[in-house]
């Protein structure tokens, strides 16, 4: 990993972090503006860091940079607690999973390890989706499922790519999107709890730091 990182990235990298912690602290001690600001730096560093990584220079890059912008927007429209607002950030997220997934099966994809890894994530969406579904009106019962096979197909295509020709962390990190992903939908539709900002927001922008670094490793 040290090889992908020079002086610009490092910095990239701490400015994202620590917005992210910024984030989940106001947000904790109801400082809604503060909590606002420092998620929108956090967000932007990770789109800036693919761009300093050479998303511009490749295919593969430039995949990876619009499906960051899109989680950039997600980011700012669910700072809104409105139903319709939320929407439109769900929706953000359900393109820059499916941008992603495009990145991922352009790299070349191991077959016997996509289908594992479909099987494993198909279960575990099938549980998720029992969880949830008592929760869900409307709109959402549509919406939920549609997300959650946008999120299986990034995840498994990730390992897939990340076990042909991308180092494991490529895997990891789209495997702790998914995850950052659960937090969201409980916070939303399950229990309302700082538990979910505490663990759902660090996965999330780690995440998302790793799949900006992937550009290094698609450029060597």
């Amino acid at each position: 990993m040290s090889t992908l990182l020079g002086t610009q990235s490092i910095a990239l990298i701490i400015v994202c972090l620590a917005g992210a912690a910024l984030h989940v602290y106001a947000k904790h001690f109801l400082r809604p503006f503060v909590s606002g600001a420092a998620k929108v730096v956090a967000s932007i560093s990770f789109v800036a860091l693919a761009d300093v990584s050479g998303a511009c220079d490749i295919t593969y890059g430039r995949l990876i940079l619009a499906a960051l912008i899109l989680s950039l927007i997600g980011d700012v429209l669910l700072l809104s607690r409105q139903s319709s607002v939320f929407i439109f950030g769900i929706a953000a997220f359900l393109f820059a999973h499916v941008v992603f997934a495009a990145a991922f099966w352009r790299e070349g994809i191991d077959r016997n390890w996509l289908i594992a890894a479909l099987g494993i994530s198909a279960v575990a969406g099938i549980f998720l989706l029992r969880w949830l579904w008592p929760h869900l009106e409307g709109f959402y019962r549509i919406a939920v499922p549609v997300y959650l096979a946008a999120i299986i197909a990034m995840t498994s295509l990730a390992i897939g790519m990340s076990i042909r020709s991308m180092p494991a962390f490529v895997g990891v990190g789209a495997a702790m999107f998914a995850v950052s992903d659960v937090f969201v939908a409980r916070d939303r539709f399950i229990k309302p709890s700082f538990v979910n900002q505490l663990w759902g927001i660090p996965l999330y922008y780690l995440a998302q730091v790793l799949l900006a670094l992937s550009v290094t490793a698609a450029g060597r």
